[in-house]
Parts: C-alpha cells; structure tokens; sequence
C-alpha cells in the first residue's frame, strides 16, 4: 500500500489523541497483578497493547506478540512471576531484538527461562512461579523497558527488589512513570539512592485507573505545526496533563524553540486541560539536544530540522538502533530522498550540518516502523504529493493517525 500525501494552507483542528500506550501497557500489567475486577479506562487500541490484552484474557500456551517490543519485555517478566507455562514469540523482527539482559536478570531472581531458537534473543519458554527477589544489579544503557519491566513485579516477590542500575539509565522518565503508577496501586517503591530504586514486599491494590492521552503521538502535531510556520494555524488536544509523567511531555519545550507555542486551559468539571498548540517566529540557529531520556521524540524533530533547515547534533540516540528498525540509518536513508545529508558518528550521535543533495522524491519507506511513517507524513508540508509506502504501520500507536490527519485538511490517497 502506497498513500499520497496534500496539506492544507492552514490547519485547524481538534484532535482526540489516542490513549497513551507507555501508560496502558504499564497498567494493564500492574492491573493483572493487583487481581483486580475493573480494567484501566481509556485503554489505547494500538497493537502492542491489544496483543497484551489478548495475552492476559485468553492466556493461550504459545503468545506471539507480533512486533510489540514492549509487550515482549513486560510481559517476560510478568509471566515469569505467575503461575503456569507458556512460550512468548513474535515477528523475524522481534526475534532479532535483545532480551538477554533482561532474561539473566529474571534467572538471577529464580524464573525458569528457556531460549527456543538464538541465546539472548526471542522466542522464550517461560514456566512461571513465585520468585524469590532480593538485591540485582541491571544495566540500564540499552533499555529502560527492563528496568519497568522488573520493578513491576517487584512487589509480588517474596523480599521484594532492591535494583541497582549499572552504566547509567537511559529514558529515566520510563522509569519514574513506572514507579509512580506503581505507586498509584499501592506499592512501596521509589529511589533509595541516586542508583537504586527499593521496592518492597507489599501487593499491589486493586483500583479504577483512567489512562491519559498520549504526548509521544502529539509530537507529530507539533511537527506539522512547525513545519507550517502559519500564525492562523492551530491544534486543540484533549486528554493531556500539564504536570504529566509522560516523560515525552518534555515534546512541548522542544517544539517552543522550533516556532510552536503550547497553552493549557482549564475548564471547570473536566480532568484533563485543553491544550492548544499554535506556531510563532522561529529564530534558532542550531539546535544541540540529548535524547537519551526521550528517544522516541528523535524521528519528528530530526525531520522537523532538516526542512526547517535547522543545523543539529543529536546524540542519545544509541537505542535507535534495536527498535522496530535501525532508525538512525533509516533516518539517513530516507532524508537523503528529500535532499538532506545526515551523519552519524559514536553509534549514537546524527549531525545535519546543512549539507544538502539533489532530493529524488522516491517514496518514502517505512521499515515496518510506526514512527518511520508518522514522522515522515508531515514532510508533505514543505514536498506536496510526498509518497508513503506501507503507512498502515502507524497501527502500533495511532490507528486513527491517517484519519486525524484527513480531519485537519491534509488530502490522504
């Protein structure tokens, strides 16, 4: 499948973005370990959290989570530290991914983990029993997801968890998202020490829980907006906080430097803000930012730069390389199609230093990646008729993307 891609002159609309997947999937996890009655409000319908769905109320012996890195990793451990047997498989892709960190430090803790194909990688044979707990050390600089997915069962273990993590932690708001919903159920978790997070023996509470809307899919609406560069354009949200924990929140002061303007208001008797964004004068330079703490938000504001011929120096971005693609390399390749010379330099670092190509304007490919395709979509702003190959991608976080997108004036073929 192969859309083609339009944009209004301006753009005014109010979207209702989809339920944050990093929140659902956390407390669905949570929610099955509390034994509780009522399931999470709000739950995104994206693949990765139906397939955790899916798992849970069926609970078949052979679970395929398809593409859901995060399912993958939450539910290792979950399923580790419940009763009964199963094997947990996905894609070619998935079976390419590293999970080897994460299984050792389950058979540390006394799980009963078997490799089924390469060691260190997917499908698993996981044979699930109380597990013991006690003092671990993990390294936190390849994937915070480990990190969440072991604290969340740390209540139910017998001593409880005590974590130390090693060579520093990358995506650290991950992490204190997961501690606070774990907190929000009862637990006794938080930071013992700049390094260690403690968390006691003590069941989680069974509890009604309302999922908020999700900042990582507003950042592709920051893009357009930033893109666009029109005073008479705006986007309205509903769903987001101000004070979120959404660590991809931080979405709203990178886009103030790119031209985007973000506004809370209040409406008496809601629980959530609307949230306006408009577009004002960009006068950067050049922009230097680490995204080790937010990664996903790289795609957009990499792509936002390059056609706002914004210089950059990217760097965090190690973890780029083990998700649904390679998106540094794709990043490079794809830019290259529009006219933009990107770099890369340590395996974790990209440079635009304003190096420009003659653009082919082939279409835009998307590696199986959600993000590839959402980020990429707004380029039709500044390339009218932008061609995406396989958007129907954008399912593993923002089923609606291409409606929204439609909604706002953009002609989607």
């Amino acid at each position: 499948m192969q859309y083609t891609i339009t944009a209004p002159q301006t753009i005014n609309a109010t979207i209702a973005l989809p339920a944050s997947k990093s929140i659902s999937n956390r407390a669905l996890i949570i929610h099955a370990l509390s034994c509780g009655d009522i399931l999470p409000q709000n739950l995104s319908v994206c693949d990765d959290t139906e397939v955790i769905i899916d798992a849970m109320q069926r609970r078949p012996y052979e679970i395929d989570i398809k593409g859901a890195g995060t399912a993958m990793r939450f539910l290792t451990a979950y399923l580790a530290a419940t009763p009964g047997e199963h094997v947990l498989t996905g894609t070619d892709r998935m079976k390419q991914r590293p999970i080897g960190i994460l299984v050792n430090a389950l058979r540390y803790l006394g799980a009963d983990i078997e490799y089924l194909g390469e060691e260190g990688y997917p499908p698993l044979r996981i044979k699930g029993r109380t597990l013991e707990g006690g003092y671990i050390e993990v390294a936190g600089n390849i994937s915070s997801q480990y990190i969440s997915a072991l604290l969340m069962i740390a209540p139910t273990l017998k001593n409880g968890l005590q974590l130390r993590i090693t060579d520093g932690a990358i995506s650290r708001p991950y992490i204190d998202l997961t501690l606070w919903m774990m907190r929000e159920y009862g637990a006794d978790a938080d930071w013992s020490d700049a390094d260690t997070i403690t968390v006691n023996a003590k069941p989680y509470a069974s509890r009604k829980y309302t999922i908020e809307s999700d900042w990582s899919a507003a950042a592709y609406w920051y893009e357009m907006l930033a893109l666009q560069g029109n005073d008479e354009s705006e986007v309205r949200f509903k769903g987001l906080m101000d004070a979120s924990r959404q660590g991809d929140s931080i979405v709203k002061y990178i886009f103030s430097l790119l031209g985007v303007k973000t506004k809370y208001s209040t409406v008496e008797g809601e629980r959530f803000p609307t949230v306006s964004i408009k577009s004002h004068q960009c006068m950067l330079p050049r922009l230097d930012y680490d995204f080790s703490s937010v990664p996903d938000l790289a795609q957009p504001v990499v792509v936002t730069c390059a056609l706002r011929s914004i210089p950059f120096r990217f760097t965090g971005l190690a973890t780029l390389r083990i998700k649904e693609t390679d998106r540094i390399e794709a990043l490079k390749r794809e830019l290259r199609k529009l006219g933009y010379v990107l770099r890369d330099e340590n395996g974790d670092t990209l440079v635009w230093d304003g190096t420009r190509c003659e653009p082919t304007l082939d279409p835009i490919d998307t590696y199986d990646d959600h993000r590839m395709a959402m980020a990429f979509a707004p380029a039709a702003i500044v390339f009218p008729g932008l061609r995406i190959n396989e958007p129907q991608v954008v399912t593993k976080s923002y089923p609606q993307y291409w409606e929204d997108m439609q909604k706002a004036g953009f002609e989607v073929k």
